[in-house]
């Protein structure tokens, strides 16, 4: 008997007993999320998205940017409203990491929608890694984890796409409160890669992609590091 799936899986069990499930996008009880919600989620159509920078709508002429991104393809899963909007609040800031692997398989399912739409988007099969923009320090002793590290350890088991923990981030100030010029001032300068990455072709995996600030000073890390190309997924979207 494997001793420590055991005591996992009666973790698992003990915690779901004295934490029962409530749903991320109505607090109703039962369900991560339940039926309702399920299918009241925003989900973006790949077809009509901007190829570059993943905004919704932006598939002949986007607004968002001016397709000098330095990723070769962003998709986003949902627009940051309703019930994934609350979903990824919950996730994050209430703490209810059961949520992770649902915002990964929904990040999951936009990839493979993605795919399908011959204008360069990304193709899971062609990565050899798949990494994740890091929380700050100040962010995760906040909230003692790493929210896109557990989303994207899902993710990666999901596609059959190795993990690299591959980015490291210095200090930088919460982006919510900022706007677009002084997001991208902000985080500038503030990643660096911890992995060798040389050659190597990256899926960068965010929660929340607005003005793109954090996904592209990312993405310029790892293409500074010698990565081949970095094309990036996110839980969601604004515009």
């Amino acid at each position: 008997m494997d001793v420590s799936a055991g005591l996992a899986g009666a973790a698992e069990l003990a915690r779901d007993l004295l934490w029962p499930a409530r749903c991320a996008g109505c607090d109703g009880p039962g369900n991560l999320l339940c039926d309702r919600c399920r299918l009241r989620l925003p989900w973006i159509d790949q077809r009509f998205c901007c190829p570059v920078c993943g905004a919704p709508g932006g598939w002949l002429v986007c607004t968002e940017c001016d397709g000098s991104w330095e990723t070769e393809a962003s998709v986003s899963a949902f627009s940051l409203e309703g019930p994934a909007s609350r979903m990824v609040k919950v996730y994050k800031d209430g703490h209810e990491r059961r949520l992770a692997p649902v915002l990964a398989a929904a990040c999951a399912c936009a990839l493979d929608e993605a795919s399908a739409w011959d204008r360069g988007r990304v193709d899971p099969g062609s990565l050899d890694a798949l990494c994740f923009v890091p929380s700050t320090a100040e962010a995760f002793r906040r909230r003692g984890f790493d929210p896109m590290a557990d989303v994207a350890a899902c993710l990666s088991a999901m596609e059959g796409v190795p993990l690299a923990d591959a980015l490291f981030r210095g200090h930088a100030a919460d982006q919510r409160s900022l706007g677009r010029g002084e997001r991208a001032a902000n985080v500038a300068g503030t990643f660096s890669c911890a992995q060798d990455v040389s050659g190597c072709r990256l899926l960068l995996v965010d929660d929340v992609v607005t003005t793109g600030a954090s996904v592209r000073e990312a993405a310029r890390s790892l293409l500074a590091a010698g990565a081949a190309g970095v094309w990036t997924v996110s839980v969601a979207r604004t515009w």
